[in-house]
C-alpha cells in the first residue's frame, strides 16, 4: 500500500515557495505493546485517577490541569486558557538559514518526515533539492503544528528531501556535564584500533542486515501462547571475559576479522616485537666469546 500524506505545507526560502506533501518516515505500528489484565479472569483493566487527599476515584469531567510551581503548590488552568497558549498551526515552513549538514550534531535529531512535491511544486522542489545537495548544506527553519513550534531541518537525500524536527538546545544535556576521566592512549594501541576500524568500514550504511531480534522473539512467544503452547526461557549467555591486555584484545579482534592471508604479516610483526634489541644480542654474543677465551 502506498504511503498516505499526513499534511500539506509550503517550504519557502527567499521569494521561492515550494508546495509539498508530508509523509511520516517511521511506522509506530511496528511497536509491540501489552495491556494490563486481571490475573484472576484475564479481563482488561481500566485506569482510574485517585485524589491523593480524599482517596476517591475522580471522573474525567472533574479533572483540571495544573502546574506545580513549588512543592505541592499548583496553579490551575482551564482548557480555554491552555488553548490560548498554544501556537497557531501554520501551513508553511519558512527557511531562515543554510548550514553545513555536518555541523548539526545528530543528537538534536527528532522525528523525520519525507517531503514530496505537491501540485505545481515539482520544478522548484527539484531545484531546491539539487541546490542543497551540491552545496552540501541543509535548510533550517520553523514550523508550527499541533499547538507547538518546532525547529526543522530540510536536508537532501538521494531521492528527494527529508524534513527533520530538531530538539531545542535546552532539551539536550551537554556531554560537558558528564565527568569523563582522561585515559592514556598509546600509539601502538591507536594504530591497531585504526586498523580494526578500517577493516570493518563500509562506504555506506545499509540497515537491512540489522533486525530486531527482541521483536521477533516476542512475536514467536505470542504466537505460541495463542496456540496454547508453553514458553520456555532460554538460558542467558555467559558474560564475556574481562579484557586485561588492550593490545592483545585489539590484535585478537584484527585476526578474527582479517582474511587468512592478512594474518601472516601480523604474526611476523609480533615475532619481531618479541626479538631482543639488536644491541642486546651483540652484547650477549660478546660475553659468550669472552667466556670461550
Amino acid at each position: 500500500m502506498a504511503p498516505r500524506s499526513i499534511a500539506s505545507l509550503t517550504v519557502s526560502f527567499g521569494l521561492v515557495s515550494i508546495p509539498v506533501k508530508l509523509f511520516s518516515a517511521t511506522e509506530a505500528s511496528h511497536a509491540i505493546s501489552f495491556n494490563l489484565l486481571h490475573k484472576g479472569c484475564g479481563s482488561r483493566l481500566k485506569q482510574q485517577y485517585l485524589c491523593a487527599k480524599e482517596e476517591v476515584a475522580v471522573p474525567r469531567e472533574d479533572m483540571a490541569k495544573g502546574y506545580e510551581f513549588d512543592k505541592d503548590q499548583y496553579v490551575m488552568f482551564s482548557p480555554e486558557e491552555l488553548k490560548a497558549l498554544e501556537e497557531a498551526g501554520t501551513h508553511s515552513a519558512e527557511i531562515s538559514e543554510f548550514v553545513p549538514i555536518a555541523s548539526i550534531d545528530p543528537a538534536y535529531f527528532d522525528k523525520a518526515y519525507y517531503l514530496a512535491p505537491d501540485k505545481g511544486g515539482a520544478k522548484p522542489y527539484a531545484l531546491f533539492a539539487r541546490a542543497l545537495r551540491e552545496s552540501k548544506r541543509c535548510a533550517i527553519g520553523r514550523w508550527a503544528a499541533r499547538g507547538k513550534q518546532y525547529i526543522v531541518m530540510v536536508r537532501p537525500v538521494e531521492d528527494g528531501l527529508v524534513t527533520q524536527q530538531l530538539l531545542y538546545s535546552g532539551e539536550l544535556t551537554s556531554i560537558k556535564d558528564i565527568d569523563i576521566p582522561k585515559g592514556e592512549v598509546k600509539e601502538a594501541e591507536l594504530k591497531l584500533a585504526q586498523q580494526l576500524i578500517e577493516q570493518q568500514s563500509s562506504e555506506t550504511f545499509d540497515p537491512s542486515p540489522y533486525v530486531d531480534d527482541v521483536r521477533a522473539r516476542i512475536e514467536t512467544a505470542v504466537q505460541k501462547k495463542v496456540e496454547g503452547q508453553e514458553i520456555t526461557m532460554a538460558d542467558e549467555p555467559e558474560g564475556g571475559a574481562q579484557v586485561i591486555d588492550l593490545m592483545e584484545a585489539l590484535r585478537a579482534s584484527l585476526e578474527r576479522k582479517a582474511p587468512a592471508k592478512a594474518k601472516a604479516p601480523q604474526a611476523e610483526a609480533r615475532a619481531e616485537e618479541r626479538k631482543p634489541p639488536k644491541r642486546a644480542q651483540e652484547s650477549e654474543g660478546s660475553v659468550k666469546k669472552t667466556a670461550k677465551k
